[in-house]
Order: C-alpha cells, then structure tokens, then sequence
C-alpha cells in the first residue's frame, strides 16, 4: 500500500463528467460521473484504489460512477475493463450480487392498512430467510433443496428443469439479464467438472448447508422491499415503464442479494490462490494490494476464477428467482388470488464478455449495473431491443429507489451505470455517530413498516450519498433516465428480533 497518499484534482468536464489522469498522465484517463457534489465526497483511499486498479496490467478503461467508495482492491460503484486479464476485485466477494423487481397485480392502496403489511411481512418472513448463517431451517415454509439439486443449480443456473423443481415459472428467465452462465470454454461440463473438483477436494465441507441457503437474503445491505410505483410524467418513459409491466399506483416487490455463503466461499478461495500464487513467484502486486491479484485470460488460474464464478452467478440467480416466487406466494396466502410477473433480474458484481472498441473485452462491474440502450446488438432477440432493458437502482426506503433505462450516451461509461446510492458513511461510523431513535422516528413517520425491533443503524437512509443528486448525475451525464420511482411500503432487513404479529 501507499503510505502517503495525496488525491490528484479531477477535472470537469460537464456538470456530470470529468476525468482523473493516470499516474504520470499515461494512458487514457479514468473517466468520472457525478456532479461537483458528488465528485467533492469521493474519498481519498476510493481514488486511491481507482488509480490502483487503472494503472493494472491489461486494464484499458476505468470509470468511477456517482456512489462510488472504497472496497475491496478496487472501488465499489467502478467499471474495469480488461481484454486480456481477469481480476477477481473488481467483481468482488459477493459474485453476481443483484437486483431483481417483482409486478404484482395489485394497486398501492391495497396495502395501505398496517395489518395487511404485518401479515405480508410475516408471511414473507416464514419463507425467505435473512442474515448471514440463516438457510431454509429457520423458515418453515421455504423450499427444501437437495444437494443434487443445489449441484444442478450451480452448473446449469436457470434452466427449465431447476425452474420447475423449484416451483418457479420458467418464463422468469426470459426476464433475466442471464439466466444461466458457462464455464471459461463456453459448457457446462467444465462447470460441473471444476464443482466436483471442489468438492472432492475438500473446498465445501458443508456444501449441503450452503445449498440451503438457496430462496433466502443475507445481511449487510441486502434486503426485499414492497415498494408503490410512481411513473414519470414524462410520455416517452411512462411508455417504457408500462411495456416493462409497470403500472402507475401499482406494487411492487425489490430484492437485493447475491450468491450468500457458496459465492462468498468461491471468491475468497481464488483471492488465496491467487495471493499464493503472486508470493511464491515473487510477482509485483497493483499498488501493491493485494486484492488487486489477477490472472492473464488463458492461463489455467484465469479459467479456474472464471468457472468459479459462472458457478457463483448461476446460484445467485436461482437465489433471486426463488425468493421471488416464494415472495409471491406469500402474497397469495394473505391476499388470496394474487399474480405477478418478474419485470427484471440484473447484476452489479459480475465479470461479462463483451465488445468495447470493436474487440472483445472483459467488463468487470463492480456495484455497477449494465446499461443497454434500444438498438443495442447484445439486445437483439430480448424483449428489451426496442427500449433498452430495465435498470434497478436501490435509493434508500426514504428517498426511495429507481427504475431507469439507458439512453445512447451511455457509450461513455462502456454503458454502465451506478448500482445504487453508494455509501457515505462506513458502516463503523454509522452505528457510532446515528441516533436509534431518529433512525426508527424516520420510519414511522414516513409509514414504513420493517420487520426489525430496531432498524440496522448502518443501513439507515443517512448512511448514504443523496440518492436525488445521485440519480441527477447518472441523467445529466446523459447515460440514463428514470421511468420510475419505488416508494417503500414495507423492509425486510436482517434483524436478530422481528416484529411478527405485531399490528
């Protein structure tokens, strides 16, 4: 690491772009988005790691997005793209953590009693599981995976035959950004060949139980929240908002999470093989950090990092796909005749092939969101290719949350966007400078229901960037605009105690 470390000056140049010349102003600079506020909050040890990660081998294009801030080897909320290495930081230890976005056929008002939320709560609740250990024991209405069947959802994500065991509707991967991933040579034998080695090795002792885990959230800052649509005024995006089965006044059902206890173990055992592997050959580390390990595409360390994490992705998406069948199921116990239909499944911690420049490349989004526009040719045969898909940005249950689509210029940030409000409080300074009482006050005063005693003081509504200026930057640097706010109902968080039954 570097001892001393001074941020260099980013420079405009629009109200919502700017750049960051490379150490020794070689090569192309890291190109910024976000206003003057936002640029002002970007912490030193996050331009740090952003000049770390750009300076990398094989790295031609790094970009900060407005809720950016430091993670692990590089920053949270930045695009690394690579068409000749694989970086295991720039996807981080939650592979494929990601949004997903539930349509109910219900109106806003239909929750708007507090008895009915209670119920959907607890009836949510007894299905999908929350905090880090917790699997399908501590629900007694979650579905029961098999290791057979866990191994099958590793390897093949959502096929048809996982969707039907599972009791999820098929259709839902057609709604999905991928619904299945592949091994580092394009099969899923590979991914089942490696999963074997895996296990046999030793690598998951307990790879039933995290199997279990299958349907549930974790903890940190994944949650499911029912959320109100507003749609925008605007007819052109009222227009795409409703083709993505939205509806003004309508519900909705967000989920943040990723690939829990199996993913978490598959990225830390590359980090130590790849750690192991710089130490015994003596090789130089990026800024000397060691969360900036990477393997060149093609060498056996690459394929092994790329099949674990097409394993990692495909659990995470079955992960969300079930909680969202279970979701509305709950639904349906309680307001019994319920439908719904996924409106989307994207991720922000992924590694995906793609062309930048007219050349195959690796783009690593790390809390960053893909951002295809109409027309473009990844979108061809999608239900998306006329509109460009949908973006599922989380806010805050204050604030609220997003739904956007990219526009054109999204070129300029190798057609990415921010994955969220981005932190502005660590979570340490959080819980030591919040009062819980003004934190639970908030809730009650905006009618929130959440199923925590006390509401997590490090994820509370001001431990985060001004998701307004946030989102005025993604528009104003023209890559995005919102076709809809989400206006929270009710939270469900990780809590140690929850208020079932209460009223």
């Amino acid at each position: 690491m570097i001892s001393e470390f001074t941020a260099p000056i980013i420079t405009s140049t629009g109200e919502a772009t700017g750049f960051l010349p490379m150490r020794g102003s070689q090569g192309k600079p890291i190109t910024i988005i976000g206003t003057d506020p936002i640029r002002q909050g970007f912490d030193t040890r996050c331009i740090e790691q952003a000049l770390n990660s750009r300076g990398a081998p094989g790295v031609t294009d790094l970009i900060l997005n407005p809720d950016a801030h430091a993670g692990y080897g590089a920053p949270v909320g930045c695009v690394l793209v690579s068409p000749t290495h694989i970086y295991p930081g720039p996807v981080g230890v939650d592979i494929k953590c990601s949004m997903s976005l539930l349509a109910l056929d219900l109106t806003a008002d239909t929750v708007a009693e507090r008895t009915v939320r209670r119920a959907l709560i607890e009836a949510i609740c007894e299905r999908t599981p929350t905090g880090a250990g917790r699997g399908q024991r501590s629900a007694r209405k979650s579905r029961c995976v098999t290791p057979e069947l866990g191994r099958r959802v590793a390897t093949e994500g959502a096929s048809a035959e996982v969707c039907e065991a599972l009791g999820i509707p098929p259709e839902w991967a057609t709604r999905c950004e991928n619904s299945a991933h592949v091994g580092y040579d394009g099969t899923a034998d590979a991914l089942r060949t490696r999963l074997d080695r895996l296990i046999n090795s030793g690598a998951f002792p307990k790879f039933a139980d995290k199997m279990t885990q299958l349907g549930s959230y974790g903890g940190g800052n994944h949650f499911g929240e029912c959320e109100a649509v507003q749609l925008s005024s605007d007819e052109r995006l009222r227009g795409v908002a409703e083709s993505f089965g939205l509806r003004d006044g309508g519900l909705a059902f967000l989920s943040h999470c990723g690939s829990r206890g199996f993913g978490f173990n598959l990225a830390m055992g590359q980090f130590r093989a790849l750690q192991e592997f710089f130490l015994r050959w003596g090789l130089p580390l990026p800024g000397q950090d060691k969360e900036l390990v990477y393997a060149p595409l093609g060498t056996p360390e690459a394929d092994a990092y790329l099949d674990d994490m097409a394993l990692g992705a495909n659990f995470a998406t079955v992960n969300h796909l079930l909680i969202n069948a279970l979701v509305l199921e709950a639904f349906q116990e309680v307001i019994p005749g319920t439908t719904g239909s996924l409106v989307y499944f994207i991720s922000h911690n992924i590694a995906q092939r793609e062309i930048v420049d007219n050349r195959p490349t690796w783009v690593h989004r790390k809390g960053a969101t893909r951002a295809f526009p109409s027309g473009h040719h990844a979108l061809a045969g999608t239900p998306f290719a006329a509109t460009g898909h949908p973006i599922l940005l989380p806010g805050n249950p204050a604030a609220g949350s997003s739904v956007m689509v990219a526009e054109p210029g999204a070129a300029l940030s190798c057609y990415s966007v921010n994955h969220g409000a981005g932190r502005a409080k660590g979570r340490k300074a959080a819980i030591r400078e919040l009062d819980q009482k003004t934190v639970d006050q908030q809730f009650t005063d905006l009618d929130i229901l959440t199923n925590c005693r006390f509401y997590p003081k490090d994820e509370a509504p001001a431990a985060y960037k001004d998701f307004d200026e946030v989102l005025r930057s993604v528009k104003s640097a023209g890559l995005a605009s919102e076709v809809a706010r989400l206006r929270a109902r009710f939270v469900i968080k990780d809590s140690d105690e929850s208020l079932r039954g209460a009223a």
